[in-house]
């Protein structure tokens, strides 16, 4: 097994809210284990409601705060684009991780799990510039349109 795999086991990781790597607020946490061998992988916080909460706060304010509805938007493009190039620069490491998560081999984890995950963000980086409204012909001496704008926070819960 590779060894940067091994010392992770023992690393207990935290949650990363408003850029603070913090505790759950339980203090409860999981072992991770390998469903191949049993193994423990690593072990990460339990996160509850509690946590969760102040995770959606922290969205609603920065979401509020319009730091990023305000980025230019070949900013937001970079921003996301690199988060593609990141996963898939680690691709090997992330195949190896999701290989011994899930107990699929490397091989399957390698071509069947890790490029869609950093293709959707080479996606969806495409699409910060295609967000647009439109002009909508009506009767009248009048101009009718619409105008595309995030509308909040999305909590999601993903295996």
């Amino acid at each position: 097994m590779n060894s940067t795999v091994n010392t992770r086991a023992s690393i207990p990781y935290k949650l990363l809210i408003d850029g603070q790597w913090e505790e759950a607020v339980s203090g409860k946490s999981i072992p991770v284990i390998n469903p191949a061998t049993g193994e423990q992988l690593a072990i990460v916080p339990d996160a509850g409601t509690e946590d969760v909460d102040r995770a959606v706060k922290v969205a609603r304010r920065t979401f509020e705060d319009g730091a990023w509805r305000r980025m230019d938007v070949s900013k937001r493009e970079k921003i996301i684009w690199r988060i593609g190039e990141l996963i898939e620069k680690n691709k090997e490491e992330l195949g190896m991780l999701e290989s011994l998560n899930n107990g699929k081999t490397y091989r399957e984890a390698l071509s069947g799990d890790i490029p869609p995950a950093y293709d959707v963000f080479y996606y969806y980086a495409g699409w910060v510039r295609k967000i647009c409204g439109e002009t909508i012909p009506v009767d009248g001496d009048y101009l009718n349109y619409t105008l595309r704008e995030p509308v909040g926070v999305v909590g999601m819960i993903t295996p």
